[in-house]
């Protein structure tokens, strides 16, 4: 499974912007496909994610009523619609998908595919 980000930029506080993750290659069961982001000097942590059967959302504190993950199922692609950003949102932001059950969703090791980063820059 092949996963790519896009969609980053720069925006101010306040406003809006959608990253993309298209899935490709080999048909594997995905649980659960999930978005975290990185700042420099800081660990990777979870931000939202969505899981495929039955389907449901989870967001982290930190942005929960901000941003909405969606799925296009005709495009098998991912996005993370990001309003109302803050300074504190810029990061690199991350794809990645679970193949295997159980899991833990909230934990990048129980990720098994990962996209590369989109950059999601907020200035003040």
């Amino acid at each position: 499974v092949q996963l790519q980000a896009s969609g980053g930029g720069l925006a101010q506080a306040g406003g809006s912007l959608r990253v993309s993750c298209a899935a490709s290659g080999r048909t594997l069961r995905r649980y659960f496909t999930g978005w975290f982001r990185q700042a420099p000097g800081t660990e990777r942590e979870f931000v939202a994610g969505f899981r495929w059967s039955p389907s449901d959302t989870y967001y982290s504190d930190s942005v929960k009523g901000r941003f909405t993950i969606s799925r296009d199922k005709s495009r098998n692609t991912h996005y993370l619609q990001m309003n109302n950003l803050k300074a504190e949102d810029t990061a690199a932001y991350y794809c990645a998908t679970i193949t295997h059950s159980p899991y833990s969703y909230s934990s990048r090791d129980d990720y098994d595919y990962w996209g590369q980063g989109t950059q999601v820059t907020v200035s003040s």
